[in-house]
């Protein structure tokens, strides 16, 4: 019994390590806003760690994780805006990179790409429904920065996966 109370103990910690780093990197891009050439877009540096958990930890712990990322990043460096979009973003790109990596047929980059792209559609579903349909004028550009944002995420998940992938798997 005691052994399984350390071990979950250990895994709520890794969690709640992983939530406090997704926060910082959302109050780094708030700070140093990374110009993408389109208003709004991100890089969306906590999505690293979004990945990495789809891929270390399971689904439900990166979707937790990613949800209370959301909430409080929202009421700590946004708005209700903010969480709305935000949220929009993570259910419809989460859903996607769910699918993909279930599949096998994508890498980590391939499945970071496609949530990037759907993160993007997820925003724009959001705000059609609160304002009108001309902002899917944006949606063009919008998948283009969410193709290129997906990449460096998933290239840097890649990387940190491999590089921690021992001392994940013993969490």
């Amino acid at each position: 019994m005691k052994h399984t109370n350390i071990k979950n103990t250990k895994y709520m910690v890794y969690l709640a390590m992983c939530l406090a780093l997704e926060l910082a990197l959302s109050y780094v891009e708030a700070l140093f806003p990374f110009n993408m050439g389109i208003p709004g877009a991100k890089v969306g540096l906590p999505n690293i760690v979004t990945v990495l958990l789809l891929y270390t930890a399971g689904p439900v712990a990166a979707l937790s994780v990613g949800t209370a990322r959301v909430l409080l990043g929202g009421f700590m460096f946004g708005n209700l805006f903010a969480i709305l979009y935000s949220a929009g973003g993570l259910a419809v790109s989460f859903a996607a990179m769910l699918m993909l990596k279930k599949t096998g047929a994508f890498g980590i980059a391939g499945v970071s790409i496609a949530g990037g792209i759907c993160h993007n559609i997820g925003q724009i579903l959001i705000a059609v429904c609160i304002t009108n349909y001309s902002v899917l004028s944006y949606l063009p550009f919008l998948i283009a920065a969410g193709t290129a944002a997906g990449a460096v995420i998933g290239v840097i998940s890649g990387i940190t996966a491999k590089r921690l992938g021992t001392m994940l798997r013993k969490l």
